[in-house]
């Protein structure tokens, strides 16, 4: 395991903005979180302004002058949307491009046709991970739902035998698997490499959705036994549609910026010499805003145009896409925002002090911090961005392999048991007509299951790469 060198940090670490002991810089944290929490539980404030408030409540607590907590929350919040907000809103791009294409409908079919019995639950886990790479959790959710409850009542499935590995999928790839905002903002936070990072993340990911999906999905249709609610009519994005994209098409439209990423990665390991022709072109092209940025455009002409879309319908299509977006923004942003004022107050180098004694490897500290956080405000995101702040100084000397490992290791802490102050519980409870037990005895026993089997795995890894 990779440790800390305390000393060469302590030399390089940034002055902090207030001179508060450990105890006050301890108890300011817990208020600021206290203060997100409370704000958006009770209040049922926009997590945007729970973040901010937080932020100057952390900063006036640990002592800090409010006019520098606010340029580090304004840097922080610049920064990261600086860093992520364009890759944020080519996904939403691509996920719109590929919903009103039909080309997610063409993905769903073909796989659905070939599956039957008991090899449905495997389909379903296989349709959302594809699904989920290029999509935001919540539109994941809203596509795929509709499918998972025409598939059970047709098949006459268990609905969560269906509904649970669907949800698997979506949640693994949203928490561990770049380009999502919340692994995004960790990379950026830790300085982690994202090919690195991504390669891991399909690495961990994959046996932790068929432990969370398939094969828990056989206990969870015991646990809650309930037909798919009729109330729900899936609508098909392609009705009005010309032309469906073709099957291949649209897959090698989704895995496009993935092949592009991993590409880059494999070619800084084997090259690895910056100034190497070949390995400099795939820097560019690896990069994640032209891995992206590629996909869009190959998507006009594999997902647009076979669906009949015209020129015209193409820039109010983009248009469409972005507006959904901006609450997403300023809740990164925002976080940013509070990961910065954790680090400017010096409660990075304050967990970094006391962690030095502990034997607690660093990964599992990791984990632990972004469990706590996901407990308390129901977000994934903020959780992860959270976290990232907090430990961003333990991957100072740490490998690349280790570095992209934290990152994987908040991830998956992130994911830990969502419960009443988590949106996507309610959204799978209404979705799928649940009570709230029943729904904290198959959702939430899942995100448990997809944290602790993750988290597990990264700490393997960690002994061995």
């Amino acid at each position: 395991m990779t440790r800390l060198s305390v000393e060469m940090l302590a030399a390089d670490a940034p002055e902090p903005i207030t001179s508060a002991g450990h105890a006050q810089l301890g108890i300011a944290v817990l208020a600021g979180i206290a203060v997100i929490v409370l704000l958006i539980t009770k209040s049922k404030l926009h997590a945007f302004l729970a973040l901010t408030i937080g932020s100057l409540a952390l900063g006036a607590i640990a002592g800090a002058p409010l006019d520098k907590v606010l340029t580090s929350f304004s840097t922080g919040l610049g920064t990261t949307v600086a860093g992520v907000g364009v890759l944020i809103a080519l996904g939403a791009i691509l996920g719109k491009m590929l919903a009103d294409s039909g080309g997610a409908d063409q993905i769903v079919d073909t796989i659905l046709a070939k599956a039957g019995g008991r090899s449905m639950p495997w389909a379903m886990v296989l349709i959302a991970s594809v699904i989920g790479l290029p999509l935001f959790f919540e539109v994941g959710i809203v596509l795929l739902i509709p499918v998972v409850l025409m598939v059970a009542k047709r098949g006459n499935y268990s609905l969560m035998r269906i509904g649970i590995p669907a949800l698997a999928g979506l949640s693994v790839m949203h928490g561990l698997v770049p380009p999502h905002p919340g692994p995004l903002v960790a990379i950026d936070a830790v300085q982690a490499d994202l090919g690195v990072t991504l390669a891991l993340g399909v690495l961990v990911a994959i046996p932790t959705v068929i432990i969370a999906g398939p094969l828990f999905s056989r206990y969870a249709a015991r646990w809650v036994d309930v037909p798919a609610p009729d109330r729900m009519i899936p609508q098909r994005a392609s009705e009005d549609l010309e032309k469906r994209p073709g099957f291949g098409a649209t897959l090698f439209t989704v895995l496009l910026p993935v092949l592009l990423m991993l590409a880059k990665a494999l070619v800084d390991i084997v090259v690895d010499d910056p100034e190497n022709l070949v390995q400099r072109v795939f820097d560019v092209i690896g990069a994640p805003m032209i891995a992206l940025l590629a996909s869009v455009l190959v998507g006009i002409f594999t997902l647009l145009r076979p669906a009949g879309f015209s020129k015209e319908r193409i820039s109010p299509l983009v248009e469409k896409s972005l507006a959904p977006i901006a609450g997403i923004l300023l809740i990164v942003g925002a976080g940013g925002g509070f990961k910065q004022t954790l680090i400017d107050t010096g409660v990075g180098q304050m967990v970094l002090d006391i962690s030095k004694d502990w034997s607690i490897p660093a990964l599992l500290l990791a984990w632990l911090i972004a469990v706590a956080i996901r407990l308390a405000t129901g977000s994934a995101t903020v959780a992860t961005v959270s976290a990232a702040g907090l430990v961003a100084p333990l991957a100072a000397d740490m490998s690349t392999t280790h570095a992209a490992l934290l990152v994987l290791a908040i991830g998956a802490g992130s994911l830990f048991f969502s419960h009443v102050n988590d949106a996507g519980f309610w959204m799978v409870k209404e979705y799928f007509g649940l009570s709230v037990g029943q729904n904290i005895k198959t959702w939430s026993v899942m995100e448990t299951i997809i944290s602790v089997v993750a988290g597990g795995i990264v700490l393997l890894l960690s002994l061995v790469i």
